[in-house]
């Protein structure tokens, strides 16, 4: 049994419409300090939001009224992971997904799997990116279009709970365009090179796997190998005529 009827290419082409204006910002962040330096006019936000919007001492005063607010408490690190709110907050709640995070956060992506529904998110942990080869998550992190096709990698556009996956073997296109090989045909459930080690974590708007590798596209073969076709044994060589009996000789 394969993945084909998961995911066809247009709920994938939607995924990736729906990611361009991401995209764009992601390429080309534009601050509300920022306009206000160029334009030499104060922004509309609320009051001390920056400082061309007040004095020194009206922000200053608004920072002293405002009543700080205690954040929510994280789980522990090492727990499992449980959801709250959409997939973006859970995934927020846990320490162990702060990389993650950070990566979703920088490429605009944080916002996508926060309000689109039905999606399927594989959630790689922190020690997950610590094990990648020294600097290549640096390197990620400084290439945004690169980090953003990688992430996208990690999302589908499509319900796929656990149940789905037990028990076959195939290829789910991905929010990226190439597909994520799911494994189901043993213990633990597999996604790409990765181990899916806390599945079917239920948010909001979709559905979590914790995994324990960053996925990489084509880590495995979307198909297995046909096995080799046996070699025929050799008949067993019919045995050897015995020699005939000579003859008794006459007295």
């Amino acid at each position: 049994m394969t993945f084909n009827r998961l995911l066809t290419a247009a709920a994938a082409a939607s995924l990736l419409a729906g990611v361009a204006p991401f995209a764009a910002q992601a390429q080309t962040p534009k601050t509300e300090a920022a306009a206000a330096a160029q334009t030499g006019k104060a922004t509309t936000d609320a009051p001390a939001a920056t400082a061309v919007q007040g004095t020194a001492k009206a922000v200053s005063q608004a920072a002293a009224n405002a009543q700080p607010t205690a954040p929510a408490a994280p789980a522990a690190s090492g727990a499992k992971l449980v959801a709250s709110g959409d997939m973006a907050s859970t995934l927020r709640q846990s320490p162990d997904f702060t990389t993650f995070v950070k990566a979703l956060d920088a490429t605009n992506l944080a916002s996508l799997i926060q309000t689109r529904p039905n999606m399927t998110v594989f959630a790689p942990t922190n020690a997950a990116f610590a094990a990648l080869p020294a600097g290549k998550l640096d390197a990620l992190m400084a290439d945004k279009p690169g980090l953003q096709k990688l992430l996208l990698h990690h999302i589908i556009n499509a319900p796929v709970p656990a149940s789905k996956i037990k028990g076959s073997r195939g290829p789910v296109p991905s929010g990226a365009g190439d597909p994520v090989v799911l494994d189901g045909s043993g213990e633990p459930l597999k996604a790409d090179n990765a181990n899916i080690i806390q599945p079917d974590v239920v948010a909001s708007n979709g559905t979590i796997h914790v995994v324990d590798q960053v996925l990489m596209a084509g880590s495995v073969p979307a198909t297995l190998p046909e096995p080799a076709a046996a070699e025929p044994t050799p008949e067993a060589a019919p045995a050897a005529a015995s020699a005939p009996k000579p003859a008794p000789k006459k007295k």
